[in-house]
């Protein structure tokens, strides 16, 4: 009987998953299971775990937010402190829906040793939101009016700087010149010449930085290098990812408040070094559709699939990068194109290869984004011996003209349309997605992870790791090696875009190779 692919998924989604499992159809016969234990000994897969953590010991770690939005107070709950507009919500979501776990999973949440000092934010409403969710009668979190008077304050130990792009950059390199501490969010700067002053700055600094890459922290994404690292694909010659977004949150179209106006926003501030221009409230609110305080797709969305790959590969910078696009589905004013296609070209890079030595080298990354389609597609690394589909679990198919697995092909005990492995950290745990743009972030590591059964916040681990860094000293996952790497490729893109033409890098120089007549900077601020 002849299995189609949908049939093997459908087939691996039924069976509790504890992680590897090499499916073969319907039978179980004992032949059967000697080809899986001998296929599961040649790949000698390990699946990950999570890293110890020492403890946060000592006096509470000071922290100050600086931009208390959407992203904000997201992060602010990873920390463990929720709004009560937020407790209250989802207290009621979960009294109308016994899968809605969103409260449970954040009261079960192991407590940081963390004090919330200080927060600023140029909109009023949110603030003070901050102010009075968060204070309690032994302790008053205190407002600042900008960035800056929180750093010299004396009152924190490290920022979390969760604001429009333009602002990313400044506030770290003041931070870390003061000696606070950094989690900053991607990407870690708006333009080419603030990404070589922020590595300055932080290879200077003895505190700890920090890149908002959550991802990093999902158990398939470190079980896949262990994979590659084995070389079970064999040499990897083209990847594949994309972004599938069709809403209006998808599309950055997010909700103005009612009581936004002149008198509860600090508009100059706000604008900072972008082009002074009158209030507006789109602008304010939705100001990923401007390349005056965002990066677009190539800067929101290209550098999580591009830093989750770089942390799998370690591939770094690309070579090249080529991007066209356009402005076709949401043609509501903004700049930043809404369809984008870039090709990164790394002709030197190589996973090792199973097939004469010198035959293969070079790779190809494509990312293909739309924001007026939610179709899934998924990530996939394609090798000479066996292509993987990469997401929150991972599965792995063998090429039928692979050189490595030939002799299992050529005696059926290996089949092509049907997968040699596949890993679930989070089997028989009941996901509760509200979304397509929700679907969208788990499926790419940036909601959640597994720790033996139970799903865990993957911006809690990630931020977890960067307060014992800030307490223990040592490296953390996405330093500002790794921000630089993501920040360079992603502006690479941006102006790729704009230009209509390759642009290239200079690994001797670091830096990107010259355009004779033309300022990077301008070209990506315009």
């Amino acid at each position: 009987m002849k299995w189609t692919r949908r049939d093997v998924l459908k087939g691996l989604g039924g069976i509790p998953i504890l992680g590897a499992v090499w499916w073969a159809g319907a039978t179980s016969a004992a032949s059967k299971n000697r080809e899986r234990s001998e296929i599961l000994e040649q790949l000698n897969i390990r699946p990950s775990l999570p890293p110890d953590m020492p403890e946060i010991t000592g006096s509470p770690i000071r922290v100050g937010i600086v931009g208390f939005g959407i992203r904000g107070e997201q992060l602010c709950r990873a920390l463990g402190f929720a709004t009560k507009e937020w407790l209250h919500e989802m207290a009621l979501e979960a009294e109308n829906d016994t899968n809605h776990t969103a409260l449970e999973d954040f009261q079960r949440q192991e407590k940081l040793n963390v004090k919330l000092t200080a927060v600023c934010d140029v909109f009023d409403i949110r603030a003070e939101k901050a102010v009075t969710s968060f204070s309690t009668p032994d302790h008053q979190v205190k407002r600042f009016k900008t960035h800056s008077d929180i750093i010299k304050s004396g009152e924190v130990d490290a920022v979390i700087i969760a604001t429009p792009d333009h602002w990313h950059a400044p506030m770290s390199i003041e931070a870390l010149e003061h000696g606070v501490h950094v989690y900053v969010e991607k990407p870690m700067t708006h333009t080419l010449g603030e990404t070589y002053r922020l590595r300055e700055a932080a290879e200077k600094s003895k505190a700890s930085f920090m890149v908002g890459h959550q991802h990093r922290q999902t158990l398939s994404f470190k079980t896949a290098q262990d994979i590659v690292d084995k070389g079970v694909l064999g040499h990897i010659s083209l990847i594949q990812t994309n972004t599938n977004r069709n809403d209006d949150n998808g599309a950055w179209n997010y909700d103005i408040h009612e009581q936004a106006s002149p008198q509860t926003i600090d508009w100059d501030l706000f604008l900072g070094t972008a082009p002074k221009i009158p209030f507006n409230k789109e602008h304010f609110f939705r100001w990923r559709k401007w390349w005056s305080y965002g990066s677009g797709l190539s800067g929101d969305l290209l550098t999580h699939d591009y830093d989750r790959l770089n942390c799998i590969l370690n591939m770094g910078i690309p070579d090249s990068v080529t991007a066209s696009g356009g402005i076709y589905t949401h043609r509501d004013g903004r700049n930043v194109p809404d369809v984008l296609q870039v090709n990164m070209e790394f002709p030197h890079f190589s996973t090792g290869s199973s097939q004469t030595n010198g035959k293969e080298e070079g790779m190809t990354l494509v990312y293909s984004a739309t924001l007026g389609n939610g179709f899934g597609r998924p990530t996939i690394l394609m090798g000479h011996d066996a292509s993987m589909e990469l997401g929150n679990t991972l599965t792995i198919w063998p090429d039928a003209s692979s050189t490595r697995y030939a002799e299992m092909i050529e005696t059926e005990k290996m089949k092509p349309h049907i997968p040699i492995y596949r890993y679930d950290p989070g089997a028989n745990v009941p996901d509760a997605i509200s979304s397509a743009t929700s679907q969208y972030f788990a499926d790419k590591g940036l909601m959640w992870t597994y720790i033996n059964g139970a799903r865990v916040d993957s911006t809690y681990l990630h931020l977890r790791e960067w307060l014992v860094s800030t307490r223990n000293g040592g490296e953390v996952s996405c330093g500002i090696k790794e921000g630089f790497d993501e920040a360079i490729t992603a502006h690479m893109a941006g102006l790729s875009f704009k230009l209509g033409r390759k642009i290239e890098w200079n690994k001797g120089d670091q830096v990107v190779e010259p355009i004779e007549g033309t300022d990077f900077d301008e070209v990506l601020l315009s």
